[in-house]
């Protein structure tokens, strides 16, 4: 799937930087054209006559030529590219990338960057451990970078740990297989939901959960990564929006609900991941409700099914993927909605599974269908997407 593919790859300042020629060798011998954008302190650690050599084409390293000021565009290199991957990746490119500091330029060339980004760190295994290097990465993964894990193995620095970067045969077999993918969802529309409802008790206080909507926001990454015109209705989180995704930002269930139903029609599939209120106080104060001695009574009304709405308007062609989180009797519920909802598929995931769910970076996820279940393990929500995406997928192909 590399064959034809135009791949910018970024190497920085480590010890890993001579892994680059054999992972430039795997690209070419597989098809792609390659160029080599390298930082100064890359050049440190390889030579761009090796990687010349190995890409036939000259190497990037500076915004003008030193020879005749010749310009060298990153915002054309973002256009050429099929993909980017940075490997070597240090924390210090890590940082600069997650923070838009844009004094090389191989961060220009990333923050022009209109192709899919890959990114596989190298370093000693306290950087990598290190609070501020993990807040970078996952912030690269909510702007819809793939991040390559590094290994744990012998380090330059005499200890043993993670911090080793990926053998470079992996990370050519991580670029195919992502080809193999990309743009296999070219055409079609996916709405997706996300984060929490508030819904108001006066204009102060409000009923909500702790949704993060991270579950969501990397469903909608993974779907635009795969071609997919994605519309994602997110209620109120702290989150970037990945690239190329249309964002509405809405409060309550009744503005979710209006967005989403308006909408469905025109989508080819829907997947709600929003933790949506199912109450809300019938009578929502006009000031600030004072503290009383004897407490505060709040009568409750249900909110608006969205998952019943779309079923019920559900057509021939249409794939509805609906989220279960549930606390007891996961599967009985999960089963209980596939049908009430008219769902293709639920995704159910359990409070009972520590580290996961709500504001949480990983999950455990059954998918249900009326035939089968399927059990995952403990992933990221990054990889937990991908799972997801690919049964969607099964679902929109068999409706072809």
């Amino acid at each position: 799937m590399l064959k034809g593919k135009k791949i910018v790859v970024g190497i920085t300042g480590s010890i890993a930087a001579y892994k680059a020629c054999y992972m430039i060798r795997g690209l070419i011998k597989n098809g792609a054209e390659v160029q080599v954008v390298i930082t100064p302190s890359g050049k440190e650690f390889i030579t761009p006559v090796t990687l010349s050599t190995l890409t036939r084409k000259p190497v990037v390293s500076d915004f003008f030529s030193h020879r005749d000021g010749t310009w060298h565009s990153h915002v054309d290199l973002g256009i050429w590219a099929d993909a980017m991957v940075i490997a070597p990746c240090t924390a210090s490119t890590l940082g600069k990338m997650a923070n838009g500091i844009a004094d090389n330029m191989l961060v220009t060339t990333y923050l022009s960057m209109k192709a899919p980004v890959f990114i596989a760190p190298a370093m000693d295994l306290d950087m990598y451990a290190h609070p501020s290097t993990q807040h970078n990465i996952e912030t690269l993964k909510r702007f819809g970078n793939t991040v390559i894990e590094p290994e744990s193995g012998f380090l330059a620095s005499g200890l043993e740990g993670k911090g080793r970067m990926e053998d470079p045969d992996i990370i050519v077999k991580t670029l195919d297989d992502f080809f193999s993918k990309w743009k296999s969802l070219s055409g079609k529309k996916i709405l997706i939901t996300a984060g929490p409802t508030y819904e108001k008790i006066d204009p102060v206080r409000f009923i909500g959960n702790y949704s993060s909507g991270k579950m969501g926001y990397a469903i909608a990454a993974e779907c635009s990564k795969r071609g997919a015109d994605v519309t994602l209705i997110s209620g109120p989180v702290h989150l970037q929006c990945p690239s190329l995704v249309s964002r509405i930002n809405v409060e309550s269930c009744s503005q979710m609900y209006n967005e989403v139903t308006s909408r469905f029609n025109d989508c080819d599939a829907a997947i709600l991941t929003a933790a949506v209120a199912d109450f809300r106080p019938k009578k929502v104060a006009d000031s600030k409700i004072k503290h009383t001695p004897t407490g505060l009574t709040l009568t409750l009304e249900s909110t608006e099914d969205i998952a019943a709405a779309l079923g019920r308007a559900k057509r021939k062609g249409q794939t509805l993927v609906a989220f279960a989180l549930e606390t007891n009797e996961e599967e009985a519920y999960a089963k209980s909605k596939l049908i009430s909802k008219n769902a293709d598929f639920i995704v159910m995931n359990s409070m009972k599974n520590k580290g996961t769910c709500f504001n949480s970076d990983y999950n455990q996820i059954e998918i249900i269908t009326r035939n089968d279940k399927e059990c995952f393990d403990k992933k990221t929500k990054a990889e937990v997407a991908i799972d997801i995406v690919d049964r969607l997928e099964q679902f929109i192909n068999k409706e072809k």
